[in-house]
């Protein structure tokens, strides 16, 4: 190879490393932590932040081993890890997105930790009226939405639309489609939109009322975790995902607002 081709491909490699990490790396390191330990990366739905957050902090203060995530919709995760193949462990939204990563041939066998469980919200005091799914289809409303291809929550949501035969009224009413569930929560929050579906644990109930799904049409998804099949690192890897999954990484969960699995309440609900 010569210089300028070795150059060339250098420059391509740091390049790409650099896109990979603007998509969101954020790294979780305790006291405990030192150069000469591992580190894992995690990949893990946008919608999980906040318990994923807690649970890197105290995995690396009881082990002693870094966690850097990269936080998206699962769609991009997914993607990112087909082009990378680096990475240690994948957490999603739901089973559905999971199961497509191991279709891929990108994950192992999950565990499961918590419920993420849908509900439809609307502007604090409801002024629209909006009782059910079904009127989303109204003309005239301004509806927010997570991406069919980016979110698990996008696509139970279109396949319940389509469910009760509304799907292309309701695309009329879109005003929003997001790449992660956290810009659906910000356009409630900013009153740019009438209802949206969102799950339970990111219900601000400051500036929406909840209003939940009729029992048959739950939408309840399991938060699978697992590892890559592409990790440098098994043992540590599979370490973390039984932490996740542990009575500890269940309580951190349930702090932030998602049941944890298993829970009679969902009994219904299959992986």
């Amino acid at each position: 190879m010569t210089r300028n081709a070795i150059a060339l491909t250098t420059l391509a490699l740091f390049a790409a490393f650099l896109l990979f990490c603007a998509a969101g790396c954020t790294t979780v390191a305790g006291d405990n932590a030192t150069a000469e330990d591992a580190t894992l990366l995690v990949y893990s739905g946008a919608g999980l932040k906040k318990p994923m957050t807690a649970i890197g902090e105290a995995f690396t203060e009881k082990y002693g081993i870094g966690v850097e995530y990269t936080f998206a919709g699962s769609g991009a995760l997914i993607t990112q890890m087909e082009l990378s193949r680096k990475g240690d462990a994948f957490i999603p939204g739901g089973t559905p997105d999971y199961r497509i990563a191991q279709d891929k041939g990108l994950v192992g066998e999950p565990g499961y930790v918590a419920y993420h469980v849908p509900v439809i919200v609307v502007t604090k005091g409801n002024p629209k009226n909006i009782t059910s799914v079904d009127d989303f289809a109204r003309p005239g409303l301004k509806i927010a939405l997570g991406g069919a291809n980016t979110t698990a929550i996008g696509r139970a949501g279109d396949k319940l639309f389509e469910k009760h035969g509304i799907l292309d009224t309701v695309e009329k009413n879109v005003v929003l489609r997001a790449p992660t569930i956290n810009e659906v929560v910000v356009a409630m929050n900013m009153g740019t939109a009438d209802a949206a579906l969102i799950t339970l644990d990111m219900v601000n109930p400051e500036t929406m009322d909840r209003i939940d799904l009729a029992q048959e049409d739950g939408l309840t998804l399991i938060v699978p975790v697992g590892p890559t099949t592409f990790t440098e690192q098994p043992d540590t890897a599979r370490q973390f995902v039984e932490f996740v999954t542990s009575d500890e990484g269940k309580a951190i969960f349930v702090d932030h607002g998602f049941p944890a699995y298993p829970d009679p309440a969902y009994a219904g609900v299959e992986p």
